[in-house]
């Protein structure tokens, strides 16, 4: 963290204050984790901290310490109204443009009097914050967490609580290290959380072998729908919302299936289309190996964006359509994709 951005920082938390911390729309591992791992250090520090989510999290993250406490916007919109006008700081974490909250809450961040600090590490950060953390060669915002601990000298204060909460976040959003933003200094950091009291075996049992029978029947027909374009070094996942609701779909049911069209051998590009009746919109999950960079195909085609081998988008067209328009897309990037191998 930049020493102008510390200096900051020092001054806002100088005496306790009332603090709101969110996260993104549909908030993954990395959000909640980085969120309530701030909240408890900022909490050791002295300060009010709240978590507001702008909708509900997966259940296999439900066991978090201090997930309890968070408080879902549209679940409870009159508390988090409450929350915002109170708030003498604002953070955002895991997303750096206000739109990535959505809906009404947007609106209520954008008229916040509140001043804003953004810890995050996707591309093209947003000026709305009085200090901005951001980094897009971090792994994971809750990487950055433990950065921002450091760079305030603070971090004796690492407890077992916040470490099992950052060490989940830098865990989902590296693909449990895989992913080529995992550098050495992120094996390190997680080494310190472990040494904290963040169980590695038991972290990973949590998040991945909680899944019910439903969610591996849903899994069982996203690989059926598995395409291949094997010269274009490409695969493609769709999901109809009947495939959904037929499997009883939950939150966070097709966190990863994308990743299983990555692992093709010859694929480095994969995408996986859901449809979402609900919003009259197609989500889109992008993922990629080597130099192609989902982040700039997200920002061209699907109103999206995130990082250079993970990305999301959407579609306000039809599930066919968006399909269609993506074979149709996708001969344009074949030199890409060629030397992205």
């Amino acid at each position: 963290m930049k020493k102008d951005i510390t200096e900051t920082v020092i001054k806002l938390l100088a005496s306790p204050q009332k603090v709101v911390i969110v996260g993104h729309k549909n908030p993954d591992g990395d959000a909640v984790g980085s969120c309530l791992g701030l909240s408890f250090f900022l909490k050791s520090l002295g300060h009010s901290p709240n978590v507001i989510m702008p909708n509900d999290f997966p259940d296999f993250l439900k066991w978090l310490p201090g997930c309890e406490d968070i408080v879902i916007y549209e679940k409870e919109v009159e508390k988090s109204k409450e929350l915002f006008e109170k708030a003498d700081l604002i953070f955002t974490l895991d997303f750096n443009s206000l739109d990535r909250v959505g809906g009404e809450l947007q609106t209520i961040l954008e008229n916040a009097t509140a001043k804003f600090v953004m810890i995050d590490h996707h591309q093209q950060p947003a000026e709305y914050a009085v200090a901005t953390y951001s980094d897009v060669k971090m792994s994971s915002t809750s990487e950055m967490v433990y950065h921002f601990m450091d760079a305030l000298g603070e971090t004796s204060k690492l407890s077992k609580e916040i470490a099992i909460n950052l060490y989940t976040g830098i865990m989902t959003d590296t693909g449990s290290f895989r992913f080529a933003s995992s550098s050495p200094t992120t094996h390190r950091v997680a080494a310190k959380l472990i040494e904290a009291g963040a169980e590695s075996a038991i972290i990973n049992q949590n998040v991945y072998d909680t899944n019910s029978p439903d969610r591996m029947k849903l899994l069982g027909v996203a690989l059926n729908n598995l395409v291949i374009l094997p010269e274009l070094h490409t695969a493609y996942i769709t999901m109809t919302q009947k495939e959904l609701d037929d499997n009883n779909f939950k939150k966070g049911d097709t966190e990863g299936f994308v990743n299983y069209a990555l692992s093709v051998k010859g694929v480095v590009f994969a995408i996986i289309f859901i449809e979402n009746k609900q919003e009259s919109i197609v989500k889109i999950s992008l993922r990629s190996k080597g130099d192609f960079s989902v982040n700039d195909f997200a920002r061209n085609h699907y109103s999206g964006g995130g990082h250079i081998n993970a990305a999301g988008g959407k579609s306000s067209q039809d599930l066919n359509k968006t399909i269609n328009e993506f074979i149709s897309i996708l001969p344009r990037y074949k030199n890409e994709l060629t030397d992205a191998l």
